[in-house]
């Protein structure tokens, strides 16, 4: 008789064209889906998304739902919009009104209200009405192979993001940890993945596309990224990182110094990097969009598949 396995799917990341650090995990008895939210970003270098943004967008909801009709259990670690689904999406967001009709069934882990205000409150509320009884407030517990943080930092601690919730799954001798938007700011939530022992980590990386970040910042975050590294198997950075060109050089420098590889997202499902964000400006010179699209879009007249084709016709698949 074999031993269990634990598979890692990721679904959605900047490196794979949207803003998500949506994953499935598999386990023998559970299905697990964590942080199935998506964006586009909504206005990078005053342009909305190009269609062929749109279009990615559009196929990474859909198999987002595809994970959520099959999965036993959902885990909520903040309520950023591209993390959870929302009541009132924009065209590029995952709305609630997508979701399959088993969603209410599914065992709910959420990071708790407590601390939220305004929009997040009220983000937390809708999922609460959503999944009823189903959802569980989730920090600091642990459910057979499923085990949560506290609430840690969203990035630097001092910052006015809020914090989140990590995950920690176990099958036999393996370990996995999702560290969701903790951008390796903050020295304590680092050592908590790090005695959190495990084999694998996805975790979202600096965001130094943000001119504000300091130099004393990025050097925390290089440092921390090191740490990880050299204590765990396989690093995954990806999110706030690869929303830029600099966050791709920056991995590749990580890997050049470490002396193995570190991966995006992309690198670790075995397909290109598509810096669809990073690279909006290029996506609008080489395919023009009509002015009205995305109002059109909106509507439902015009499908952003055209791009995703044209995209093909050079040569390229996603």
């Amino acid at each position: 008789m074999g031993t269990p396995t634990m598979r890692l799917e990721i679904i959605g990341a900047e490196s794979m064209g949207v803003r998500s650090l949506c994953c499935r995990v598999t386990l023998p008895d559970r299905r697990i889906v964590i942080d199935p939210g998506v964006a586009l970003g909504y206005v990078r270098y005053d342009l909305l998304p190009h269609p062929l943004q749109v279009a990615v967008g559009r196929r990474i909801r859909e198999q987002i739902v595809r994970a959520l009709s099959s999965a036993t259990d959902v885990v909520f670690s903040h309520f950023h919009g591209d993390h959870v689904p929302l009541v009132d999406a924009n065209p590029y967001q995952l709305s609630v009104r997508a979701l399959p009709g088993s969603f209410r069934e599914l065992r709910c882990w959420s990071k708790s209200g407590d601390d939220l205000t305004g929009d997040l409150h009220k983000r937390f509320q809708d999922l609460a009405d959503l999944c009823g009884a189903n959802l569980q407030v989730a920090e600091g517990r642990t459910d057979g192979d499923i085990s949560f943080s506290r609430s840690v930092p969203h990035g630097a601690p001092a910052s006015n993001m809020g914090t989140l919730m990590m995950t920690r799954i176990e099958m036999g001798h393996r370990v996995f940890v999702h560290a969701s938007d903790i951008q390796l700011l903050d020295d304590p939530t680092v050592d908590q993945v790090i005695d959190w022992r495990p084999d694998i980590v996805l975790a979202a990386g600096p965001p130094l596309y943000l001119n504000r970040l300091s130099n004393a910042v990025r050097e925390r975050a290089w440092g921390n990224a090191l740490r990880l590294v050299q204590n765990i198997e396989v690093v995954i950075l990806d999110h706030h990182l690869m929303r830029s060109k600099e966050g791709a050089v920056w991995l590749d420098r990580l890997s050049a110094t470490a002396g193995k590889k570190v991966y995006c997202a992309a690198d670790f499902m075995g397909q290109p990097r598509r810096l669809l964000e990073a690279e909006r400006v290029k996506w609008y010179e080489r395919m023009p969009v009509l002015e009205g699209w995305h109002e059109e879009y909106a509507q439902g007249r015009v499908d952003p598949d055209r791009y995703l084709n044209e995209f093909r016709d050079c040569g390229t698949q996603f």
